[in-house]
Order: C-alpha cells, then structure tokens, then sequence
C-alpha cells in the first residue's frame, strides 16, 4: 500500500477522519480505514462468522497494529462492528 508508515509500529499513519474508535476488551481503540475495510469485507462471498472474523482481522492488520495476545478481542470486537454496519446497509 501507498502511504507514509509509522517508524515505531510499522502500520500505516492515518489520515485525519480516517481513524475510528471501537471497543476492545473494554478499551477503546483506533482503527484506521475501518469503513473502508467493513465495505470491503461485506461485499465479499463467506460462508460463516468465522471467514467473515478472518477477514477483518487480516484487513485491520494490514493497516494498524493489533497486538498477538490480543487478536482474539480485536476480532469479535470488529465482527461486531461488522454486524452493525451491514444492519446499516440493509
């Protein structure tokens, strides 16, 4: 991906609006190019909650740090907003 990357974490640093909180393990976070990502993810084909979870945690990663221990919470907590969004959508 193009972009300038943090020199600390590696991820890419967001643009300003391009960054959202969401709740993890009762901690807020913020997720750059999470709407991006939901609508990327929704429009592709899966055939359960957990391909869909997958997903997202692959796609978040690729942009943001997600720390190992916690890639668990990070992914209910992003499948979650992913429930929400396609309610949105609907």
């Amino acid at each position: 991906m193009k972009g300038e990357y943090c020199t600390v974490c590696g991820g890419m640093v967001p643009k300003a609006g391009d960054v959202q909180q969401i709740t993890v393990d009762g901690k807020a976070v913020g997720i750059s190019g999470l709407d991006q990502i939901l609508k990327q993810v929704a429009e592709m084909e899966f055939s359960g909650p957990l391909q869909v979870k997958a997903a997202l945690l692959t796609a978040v990663k690729a942009a943001n740090y997600v720390p190992t221990k916690k890639a668990e919470a990070y992914r209910d907590a992003l499948y979650g907003e992913y429930l929400r969004y396609m309610e949105s959508v609907r």
